[in-house]
């Protein structure tokens, strides 16, 4: 198999990851914040944005790579089926929401104990986390109709 061909694959496993990762920040990570001390608050908030990012990072940039090489023309299919164009519509939400949303929110976490900023942080990761479960599926479709030129 060359690259091209294990593009698909590549999106899948790193679609996955990012589900996995994201549904465990939803409903484990994000509330056990609550927990943290206001003396260890920064502290910790700053090692987990950094921890985290070393993975999600990785599984992240390989899935916009890959979810935006499924929509060159000629590669698979001549003409791109409807679900790779929403696939990247969705990974454009994320990323989005990522950069709008949860990293603002990260930083603002990382200065202090923040309440407010927690909650919404909790309550606006469910965008993340609907649009990559809703990837996945999309993922899986294109993984078993790509078919390399």
């Amino acid at each position: 198999m060359d690259v091209v061909s294990l593009l698909p694959y590549a999106h899948v496993a790193a679609t996955g990851v990012m589900v996995g990762v994201i549904w465990f920040c939803q409903l484990v990570h994000y509330p056990l914040l609550t927990l943290v001390s206001d003396r260890s608050w920064g502290a910790y908030e700053i090692a987990h944005c950094n921890r985290i990012t070393a993975i999600v990072g990785p599984a992240m940039g390989v899935e916009l790579v890959a979810a935006v090489a499924l929509c060159v023309p000629g590669i698979w299919w001549d003409e791109v089926p409807w679900t790779a164009w929403a696939n990247v519509a969705l990974l454009g939400v994320i990323w989005a929401s990522t950069a709008f949303l949860q990293v603002p929110l990260h930083s603002r976490l990382g200065a202090g104990r923040d309440e407010a900023a927690l909650r919404k942080l909790v309550a606006t990761n469910w965008i993340r986390t609907l649009a990559w479960t809703a990837r996945l599926p999309l993922a899986l479709v294109l993984l078993t109709s790509a078919r390399p030129a």
